[in-house]
């Protein structure tokens, strides 16, 4: 599989990653090994996860699927994403042939960051963090003493590499441009949602990328399944067991006359040609030569197949003419 350098660093991710969010909310331990298994055979060496992933979530789906009574905890182990993943590394010996990404989803202060690399290293079983990112900005810190606090835990030699999530174009650069000033280590990647629905990066992160070499990694390809045509504007007849029925926010970013249009634009693209809408979505995405990565959720190793075929495809111009 096609491999590109991450960021300014002598590291090569998977021009496909997995998307780990999936881990222990929506599939088990088993069928997560076996994904994981699959994607490595297929190429796939970018794994990203993150503190958050499980968690409250894989309770609540497995309450509304599995029929469990709520009075009934599901102990957090069984549905952390990260607990998951270290266990699989341990098991198959194989964190020096991969990149791993996690990130800090519960605040950015200094005190935070050195808890959560704590924590994520003993969920993971890894002395080292590949790839350790922000997952949102938190406007109640200053980026400054952020910075220093991954800087701090990069001379640990605790994280290799660090970046962020969900910034928008102007905070990437205010934490590139801190970085240079302070001397700190820098923000290699950055992931941000990208797809046919929500292009926003296109004006907004991509240019920067361009412009400072951090690598994009895009998530969400899919719209999270939106793009599969698999839901109507009723947000009351969402489908049980789907991404939008565990994470009903989703629906904010999605539902819309706009984001229906391209639906529709894309169903009609997907008869003529006689290719799903999964495969045009993802092509759409992979064949931007500005990203990096492209991020694929998995619950079956048919959807990893499904993600390297969109790969594959980037070369064909009659799918998007």
């Amino acid at each position: 599989m096609r491999q590109q350098r991450l960021g300014s660093t002598d590291r090569t991710i998977s021009a496909i990653g997995l998307g780990c969010a999936t881990f222990g909310r929506e599939i088990d331990e088993p069928t997560s090994f076996r994904i994981l298994d699959y994607a490595v055979e297929q190429g796939i060496t970018f794994f990203a996860t993150a503190e958050a992933y499980g968690g409250g979530n894989a309770q609540a789906y497995r309450r509304a699927n599995l029929g469990l009574d709520d009075r009934r905890e599901v102990s957090d182990e069984m549905s952390s994403s990260e607990l998951i993943l270290g266990r699989w590394l341990q098991a198959r010996g194989c964190h020096a042939d991969v990149t791993v990404c996690t990130k800090v989803s519960t605040g950015n202060s200094p005190e935070n960051i050195a808890r959560g690399v704590r924590d994520s290293c003993q969920r993971l079983g890894v002395d080292q963090i590949d790839l350790y990112m922000l997952h949102s900005p938190d406007e109640q810190v200053p980026i400054d003493e952020t910075l220093d606090a991954l800087n701090q835990e990069v001379s640990a030699r605790r994280i290799d590499s660090i970046g962020c999530s969900n910034h928008s174009g102007q905070q990437l650069r205010d934490a590139l441009a801190a970085s240079q000033r302070l001397g700190l280590s820098r923000f290699e990647a950055i992931e941000n949602i990208y797809n046919l629905a929500h292009r926003t990066a296109e004006e907004d992160i991509l240019p920067v990328c361009a412009e400072q070499k951090v690598s994009f990694i895009a998530y969400s390809p899919l719209g999270a399944g939106f793009l599969t045509g698999k839901y109507t504007p009723d947000r009351d007849q969402l489908p049980s067991g789907t991404r939008f029925h565990v994470i009903p926010g989703h629906c904010d970013v999605y539902f819309s006359d706009e984001g229906f249009q391209v639906v529709d634009q894309l169903r009609k693209k997907s008869a003529k040609l006689g290719l799903s809408m999964a495969y045009l979505a993802g092509a759409w995405v992979t064949r931007n030569s500005h990203v990096g990565c492209t991020l694929f959720g998995a619950r079956t190793c048919e959807h990893i197949d499904n993600a390297i075929a969109a790969l594959e495809a980037a070369d064909r111009q009659d799918l998007f003419e």
